[in-house]
């Protein structure tokens, strides 16, 4: 069965929970991605920030975002996989959570983000299709 390390993108970046959303952008514009995990002093995972969120979030509530930190976005707890869980947990999780990325934990340590374009990649494509389904909104 494919586990989430084998269809993972590895070496995910975090922004610093109290790193401006400035800088976040600012990194996802270099790394030209959409998403980052916020971590923690502690080095643990605190949520996902995504380029919506600042967009929604802080500029179209005319919040500046040279003084609003990754942190404050963070919402309850992140939704994550583990490195060793299968392919079906991860279309559970991503179905029942609504989301298209997952950071990948390894303990309690990032290892890497598998995103839905990750799963069209390494699964059939009936569970592909099942999985676009239950993400598509109405």
């Amino acid at each position: 069965m494919t586990t989430a390390r084998e269809i993972m993108t590895e070496g995910a970046e975090c922004i610093g929970a109290q790193q401006t959303v400035l800088e976040a952008a600012k990194k996802m514009t270099r790394l030209d991605v959409g998403a980052l995990p916020i971590c923690g002093e502690d080095d643990k995972l605190k949520g996902m920030l995504t380029d919506r969120d600042i967009v929604v979030k802080v500029l179209g509530a005319g919040r500046d975002p040279s003084e609003v930190t990754a942190g404050e976005l963070a919402q309850g707890e992140a939704v994550t996989i583990g490195a060793d869980d299968d392919a079906a947990e991860i279309l559970r999780t991503m179905s029942e959570h609504q989301v298209r990325r997952l950071p990948v934990i390894d303990g309690h340590r990032l290892v890497g983000i598998v995103a839905q374009a990750d799963v069209a990649r390494a699964l059939p494509d009936p569970q592909v299709a099942d999985l676009l389904q239950a993400l598509s909104v109405d």
